[in-house]
């Protein structure tokens, strides 16, 4: 059974749907495995965990100019 772990940052319950459905659907078609045989895992884990070029997300994201 395929098991798909995605470690992501904080989302709504409607985002992590979407996201569940067209990964399976994607993984299914490139294996030719069928849906019902994935399983998907939705890791959320806090901006506060996550860093580029040596500045956590959540600093990045205060940093950023709103409206782009």
């Amino acid at each position: 059974m395929p098991y798909i772990s995605i470690e992501c940052g904080t989302l709504t319950a409607s985002q992590k749907q979407a996201l569940i459905e067209r990964v399976t659907l994607a993984a299914a078609e490139a294996t030719s495995i069928p849906q019902q045989f994935f399983m998907v895992a939705v890791k959320e884990l806090p901006d506060t965990s996550f860093g580029i070029g040596g500045r956590t997300i959540d600093r990045i994201k205060a940093e950023y100019p709103k409206g782009e």
